[in-house]
């Protein structure tokens, strides 16, 4: 029997085998997210798992908005999971876990970009809709015109400022660590973040 990263749809690929994957599931919200990557570094899978459950629609989101390209999104997010396990062993729990997954996960979209420039002129597509497989019909109908609006800036907004954006608004991260992981300084970080801010308030405005 053997786990699988089943999100998104279409991108499903072997993981170890999960010794308890009830364990997983049942384990308890409180257990921060450096305690599970310690315990999966340490070769407990079933913590592992809890840790992609919690973290793979925010993540696949933020590749999703990033890219503007469905396809993209599932290759960069299968390469992060990927790396996150291949790497599990020099984990340590100096930082977040959120930090280490965004920081991995932009790096894997900073190479996918060397190799291959698919994602320019992305596809219209819906993030909102693709983050929630198992979305009933209700909760579909809630997409509104200023969630299209709010995608067709954000498309709009040049790569950096996106970047920043995103792991500020969608990954939760401080201009510190943006910079850290963008490469910059924090006032370049911020200086991206106010201007992307302003552009998608204009640009919600004007909708």
């Amino acid at each position: 029997m053997s786990a699988v990263l089943d999100w998104p749809p279409g991108g499903r690929r072997a993981l170890p085998p999960a010794r308890d994957v009830a364990y997983a599931r049942g384990m308890k919200a409180s257990v921060d997210d450096a305690a599970l990557m310690s315990r999966y570094r340490d070769g407990d899978v079933a913590a592992f798992e809890t840790l992609y459950r919690r973290h793979n629609d925010a993540l696949y989101r933020y590749l999703l908005r990033l890219s503007r390209h469905p396809e993209t999104a599932a290759d960069v997010f299968q390469d992060v999971w990927s790396n996150i396990i291949r790497y599990r062993a020099r984990y340590r729990p100096s930082a977040r876990f959120n930090t280490f997954l965004y920081r991995v996960a932009h790096n894997c979209f900073i190479d996918h970009l060397r190799r291959n420039r698919r994602h320019e002129g992305g596809a219209d597509v819906d993030p909102a809709h693709c983050a929630h497989p198992q979305r009933g019909p209700d909760d579909a109908a809630e997409t509104s015109l200023a969630r299209d609006r709010l995608r067709i800036a954000l498309e709009s907004l040049p790569d950096a400022q996106r970047d920043t954006f995103l792991l500020h608004e969608e990954a939760g991260l401080t201009l510190e660590t943006i910079a850290e992981i963008t490469h910059v300084s924090r006032e370049t970080a911020k200086s991206r973040l106010r201007y992307a801010l302003n552009k998608l308030k204009d640009a919600l405005r004007a909708g």
